[in-house]
């Protein structure tokens, strides 16, 4: 299990800076697993309905190296607001990394206060915090 998470960490890190998953957390940390283990793994269309399919698995707390951490985040649709939730992956040191306006690196407990700031700034991808629920998936 060890050598999947330096992996896909490694991997995640190799994106930083880059835009290429903005709006896209929940693709970044599957190919940061898939694509740097040469895997597949299956969750949810989105960082909401993948949190609720691994419920059995989730804690509270600092998240370990390697584990998946989701939030709660309202984000606007055609139809309103809609929980399509925000994900990440941790660094074992109450950092994660995750990819909003783009791939970044930020405290698991900050993560939450980039979206009032990000508000506004794309319009296709725009969101806002709902709750401040974090969870994350034990490896």
């Amino acid at each position: 299990m060890e050598k999947l998470t330096e992996n896909m960490i490694y991997w995640a890190e190799s994106k930083l800076g880059s835009t290429a998953y903005a709006g896209w957390c929940l693709a970044f940390i599957e190919d940061a697993l898939e694509i740097s283990n040469h895997i597949e793994i299956y969750g949810g269309d989105s960082a909401k309905e993948s949190c609720e399919m691994y419920k059995d698995a989730l804690r509270g707390g600092v998240p370990e190296r390697g584990a998946f951490v989701f939030y709660d985040c309202l984000c606007s649709s055609e139809n309103g607001p809609v929980n399509w939730g925000h994900c990440g992956v941790s660094l074992g040191d109450g950092r994660v990394i995750h990819a909003w306006d783009m791939v970044r690196i930020d405290d698991y407990l900050a993560i939450e206060k980039h979206y009032p700031q990000l508000k506004g700034k794309s319009k296709k991808h725009k969101k806002e915090i709902k709750s401040r629920t974090k969870y994350h998936l034990t490896k």
